[in-house]
């Protein structure tokens, strides 16, 4: 067996023991499969921003039908309706194919969307003539990978779980993140909740301990051109070294 091919089988077997939440090494967090915490810690992002999408909508709906008895239509502000939360969560775990795997940071920041910046590496590799062999063909690398499409059919399987927790919080404990009260009221022990309190600070966490901060190309160039400025401004204040423009003498 090729070892592509036993990459992927060790990676299927370890599915199991992920999502079961069997205790594993934490310091290769190269390859691995997403936690039941990451996976409610993203539905809950993808929802949410949806919902704050859709939120200031002014539209009023009419439900129900006029009949013989005269009763008329109900109007219902689309902004607390069903119909809105249904709409939020039309393909809501499809989304998730837009995440990609950023390798290179740690616990569920990991999980992210945009090109990640070891991919974004080997593409500058690929593009300077270096040969680079990730055992599929170079056109398959934006694919949604094996961690991304497990996340997203894990989301289907929580949201098919707790669809009646999410409506509960839409209709009547919107007050709270939906973080909160889904995946630390119901669909996680309290001792497996970590996850949640992870955020994006602007640092990334690389082996060794270093880290790199995003922009870091960015601020060096301005401190460049900050450090030539600065050498000019002190080459024309030298003895013998006028200020003024020869035409203005």
């Amino acid at each position: 067996m090729g070892p592509v091919r036993l990459g992927m089988l060790l990676f299927i077997l370890a599915v199991y023991g992920a999502w079961a939440g069997t205790p594993k090494e934490e310091d290769d967090d190269t390859e691995r499969l997403p936690s039941k915490c990451e996976v409610c810690k993203l539905l809950s992002l993808e929802l949410q921003e949806e919902l704050s999408r859709t939120g200031r909508s002014r539209e009023v709906l009419e439900l129900g039908q006029v009949l013989d008895t005269g009763k008329r239509k109900r109007h219902v502000p689309y902004s607390v309706s069903e119909t809105r939360l249904e709409e939020a969560l039309e393909n809501l775990c499809e989304r998730i194919l837009d995440y990609s795997v950023h390798a290179e940071r740690k616990g569920s920041l990991r999980y992210a969307k945009g090109q990640s910046q070891t991919m974004a590496t080997l593409k500058g590799l690929v593009q300077k003539g270096v040969k680079v062999d990730l055992g599929i063909p170079v056109e398959l690398w934006d694919e949604p990978s094996v961690e991304v499409t497990f996340l997203k059919k894990q989301c289907e399987t929580m949201l098919e779980e707790f669809e009646d927790v999410v409506g509960d919080w839409y209709f009547h404990h919107q007050e709270q993140p939906l973080q909160h009260f889904l995946c630390e009221g119901h669909v996680l022990p309290a001792a497996e909740t970590g996850c949640l309190q992870e955020t994006w600070t602007g640092k990334e966490k690389i082996t060794d301990g270093q880290e790199k901060t995003e922009g870091k190309e960015e601020q060096e160039q301005e401190e460049k051109e900050e450090a030539e400025e600065k050498e000019e401004e002190e080459r024309t204040n030298t003895p013998g070294h006028s200020k003024h423009d020869p035409e203005d003498l």
